[in-house]
């Protein structure tokens, strides 16, 4: 679809669509977006996942060094013998053990849990965003407005300051 076509069924002007898709601000600025996306670097990602964990464990199981699997997983050396300590398991003779189920449970169990915002908690204050959406307010406008309105609420980030009068 081109520009125009996509600005008429936004409802914007050219010029505004134009701006919007190059990134610019305003003013002309440009601090917005810019117009192509970055990709982020494909590469292991921060956390083990369950396939490296049962990788862990067959090497384990046929007495490969941590430096050898690290290798093999792309994975600092560190990493791989902290995952077997703190998610590995002693039994009651004293032989450790690496089971990768139960170390992506324990693992898992440890990550922290998400909050949810403010506008999952509240369908008053996320009926109030959708309404002024629809009527082409923008993220500020909103914010303002909401927290003028009702300062009391508890979704209210910042209570409304009575200026000290002079």
């Amino acid at each position: 679809m081109s520009s125009r076509e996509a600005c008429r069924i936004v409802g914007v002007n050219y010029r505004t669509g134009k701006r919007w898709r190059n990134g610019c601000t305003p003013s002309g600025g440009t601090n917005g977006a810019s117009p192509i996306p970055v990709v982020a670097p494909s590469g292991p990602s921060r956390y083990l996942c369950e396939a490296d964990r049962i990788h862990i464990a067959d090497r384990l199981r046929e007495k490969a060094g941590i430096r050898q699997i690290a290798a093999e997983l792309g994975r600092s050396p560190s990493t791989i013998s902290r995952e077997i300590r703190r998610n590995g398991t002693v039994d009651p003779r004293g032989v450790r053990h690496y089971r990768p189920h139960a170390a992506q449970a324990r693992a898992d169990s440890r990550r922290p849990r998400r909050r949810p915002g403010k506008i999952a908690q509240s369908g008053e204050l996320r009926a109030f965003i959708q309404e002024h959406l629809d009527l082409r307010w923008s993220p500020e406008q909103i914010c303002v407005n909401s927290r003028r309105r009702s300062p009391s609420k508890p979704w209210s980030p910042r209570p409304e300051i009575n200026p000290v009068a002079r």
